[in-house]
């Protein structure tokens, strides 16, 4: 009898098991979403991030809103002046980069470095991932100053909640040496990378990329830390793989040509180049992006072969909702009967003031067969961002050739050693490849020979170093036209061009957050609840105060 009950006690004590397990297994199916991948591959982690870049349409808004407006590269559009133009402070705005980045770009780089650290099938995407949170990381930090970035992304991986904000200095310090030993561990002969929508894989470029980043960096703290910046520059010109040498070394974002929408649906399609698609507008035809006079007359006045190739004058009254197809191109128009171009000032909308019109004979002919076409024109005397700007195939720019043309021209200038180039040498090839680089990817005309030696003949790069200093930076700034980021970081350091408040220019009683023109921007509000310790630590070394006049780490008045 005793051995009956035994038996049927391991009996019942099996079915537990059994149906314990079953109903642990079907639990788990029923919480399981078959569409969904268990892991992550680190590979497509990257491909967000890539595309992210310049893909995201409610991200890149801060670079209309406010960047090109600081770098005074546009002025007109409602969106650029009401905020960058007239200089108000609006939080939403400001905390674009911050709240789109930090929850997805670097949170999916972390997590993707994090699961690949120990991988040795995984050296090669581990090294590319190390590479490109570093280049997202210098955006951050260079636009707000001493964010997270050590404990940035590791909520899920080590419970890092309430990150520290990192000094920039440190944050900087720890770029050359991520960069450095991403390089190291780079080899062409282990994992292959099939992430990558900049260089396709190509282990070599991502070596030059990431020396080349160091020679950016150290550009970029050479007034604060000059001997730093000198050691570190001069390593990299000697680093494994070398640097950018020609417009094939160039890292650049590949985007899809796809149409253009302000739906919902497009703040998560990061396919197409959303810079340009906010450039094109979402009422193109009144609030179209307009060139601030700075650029304008910059261009305009020294004879630049780029002028019209950037500027364009158009009446867009017959013009597609959802392309540039159908603008009606006047400029050559205006340049025959000589008529007076009324590129907006630092702090203007286009209508302010409103401009003095003439009588279009090329639409008087569009008129007979079109009665909606009004030949009497006014802000079409306005230039306007030339088309082959407002594709949503353009490439995102991170970093390329002739950039580092300009950094080794400075460098050089500063007597650091950068080889046997002169700095005059360098800085031509520089204008040279910033000419080519419109042409290679945005279609347009070339630059001749020609045009291109009369040009530097009349523009020379002067003769003190102070004078050098100031047109290698301004050709930058023309440069970074489409790398707003970059531009407003070199704008900066360098001092250059000379850029005036838009009260100099009579708008100072609409300069709501102040006259001089902002040097940072300001932290999420929500900062100061989410993270308060934190937040509260990074305002004490700021004085307290969270305020856009407040200078980043590096950026030092070199007359102090």
């Amino acid at each position: 009898m005793k051995h009956y009950q035994s038996y049927i006690i391991m009996i019942w004590v099996a079915c537990a098991v059994f149906f314990s397990a079953c109903s642990d297994e079907y639990m788990e199916k029923m919480n399981t979403d078959p569409s969904k991948a268990a892991t992550i591959d680190p590979n497509a982690q990257l491909t967000t991030a890539q595309l992210q870049t310049y893909g995201d349409l409610g991200m890149v808004e801060i670079y209309r809103n406010y960047l090109y407006a600081f770098n005074q590269h546009l002025m007109g559009c409602w969106n650029t002046t009401n905020y960058g133009g007239r200089h108000t402070v609006d939080n939403s705005e400001m905390s674009r980069i911050w709240t789109s980045f930090y929850p997805m770009a670097i949170k999916n780089i972390t997590d993707a470095q994090h699961r690949t650290a120990d991988d040795a099938k995984k050296v090669n995407i581990n090294s590319v991932l190390r590479v490109y949170r570093v280049y997202l990381m210098s955006i951050i930090t260079d636009i707000y100053g001493d964010v997270p970035y050590s404990e940035a992304g590791k909520g899920f991986i080590e419970g890092k909640y309430n990150p520290k904000y990192d000094k920039q200095e440190d944050i900087y310090n720890d770029f050359f040496l991520e960069l450095t030993a991403a390089v190291a561990n780079l080899d062409a002969s282990k994992d292959p990378i099939t992430g990558d929508v900049i260089f396709n894989g190509d282990v070599a470029k991502w070596k030059k990329l990431a020396n080349s980043l160091r020679l950016r960096f150290a550009m970029r703290i050479s007034n604060a830390a000059p001997q730093k910046a000198q050691e570190e520059f001069e390593k990299a010109i000697q680093a494994d793989g070398g640097i950018f040498e020609n417009a094939d070394d160039d890292a650049l974002i590949k985007y899809m040509d796809i149409s253009f929408s302000f739906g919902q649906e497009a703040y998560s399609d990061y396919r197409g180049n959303a810079l340009s698609q906010l450039l094109f507008g979402n009422d193109p035809a009144n609030n179209p992006s307009y060139l601030c006079s700075t650029l304008f007359n910059q261009l305009n006045n020294t004879g630049d072969p780029r002028t019209f190739r950037m500027a364009r004058f158009y009446y867009d009254g017959l013009m597609s909702a959802t392309s540039p197809a159908n603008r009606v191109d006047l400029t050559d128009e205006m340049i025959t009967k000589n008529i007076k171009f009324q590129p907006r000032d630092p702090g203007a909308y286009s209508w302010e003031p409103w401009p003095t019109g003439y009588d279009s004979d090329v639409l008087k002919e569009l008129a007979k067969n079109n009665a909606a076409v009004n030949p009497s024109v006014a802000r079409e005397t306005e230039p306007k961002l030339a088309n082959n700007f407002l594709k949503g195939s353009n490439p995102g720019v991170v970093m390329t050739s002739a950039e580092v043309k300009f950094l080794l021209a400075e460098a050089k200038l500063k007597g650091w050693n950068v080889g046997s180039a002169s700095v005059n040498d360098l800085y031509k090839q520089g204008v040279r490849a910033s000419m080519d680089f419109l042409t290679k990817n945005y279609g347009c005309p070339a630059v001749s020979d020609d045009d291109f030696n009369e040009f530097m003949q009349k523009n020379g790069i002067g003769y003190t170093n102070e004078q050098k200093k100031e047109a290698i930076n301004t050709q930058a700034w023309i440069l970074h036209f489409t790398n707003p980021a970059e531009c407003w970081a070199n704008v900066r350091r360098s001092g250059y061009p000379k850029l005036k408040s838009p009260e100099a220019y009579g708008f100072g009683q609409f300069l709501t957050g102040g006259a001089e023109i902002p040097v940072r921007l300001c932290y999420p509000v929500l900062e100061s609840s989410y993270n308060k310790e934190s937040y509260n630590e990074a305002l004490s070394r700021m004085g307290g105060t969270d305020s856009w006049y407040t200078h980043v780490w590096w950026d030092k008045d070199i007359t102090e």
